[in-house]
């Protein structure tokens, strides 16, 4: 007789569940953690570089270059389509937080104010930047969605 005991059973592999690709996101839905644009797999080479320059751009030419990106490509692939409306929310956002701070400079709160939106402009720019190039989906905190 032999007996099933946690010892004699031998190596156990851990059960792993199939794999489905991941989709873009729902409209108004947030990306999920490494979404990818294709069923198929990774996003395309091209699309990864429009949706890279449409966040690198907003940091040296403001709501215009995220525009320019969007309006010629978003018609071509999910990815940039997603990715330049993104990056345009966001310029669009920190330019009203620019006329804000530049309205507060009369009460000296204003030099401070410009000063912390040119800094989350640029980080956020430049994590934007790496994420698109990886061909990962990115949400900008504090966005208003001017454009859905």
């Amino acid at each position: 007789m032999t007996q099933n005991s946690p010892g004699n059973e031998g190596p156990q592999q851990p059960q792993q569940e199939p794999q489905q690709p991941e989709q873009p996101p729902a409209e108004g839905q947030p990306p999920s953690p490494g979404a990818e644009a294709q069923a198929g797999g990774e996003v395309p080479k091209d699309a990864r570089t429009m949706g890279m320059l449409a966040h690198l751009l907003g940091i040296f030419t403001g709501f215009i270059g995220p525009l320019v990106i969007w309006l010629i490509k978003k018609d071509d692939q999910p990815f940039v389509n997603d990715q330049g409306k993104e990056a345009l929310n966001w310029q669009i956002t920190l330019l009203i937080g620019y006329i804000i701070s530049s309205a507060l400079t009369f009460v000296c709160i204003g030099f401070v104010l410009y000063a912390v939106v040119w800094i989350l402009a640029v980080i956020y720019g430049i994590i934007g930047t790496m994420k698109a190039n990886r061909g990962e989906w990115f949400r900008y905190p504090w966005s208003i969605k001017f454009i859905k």
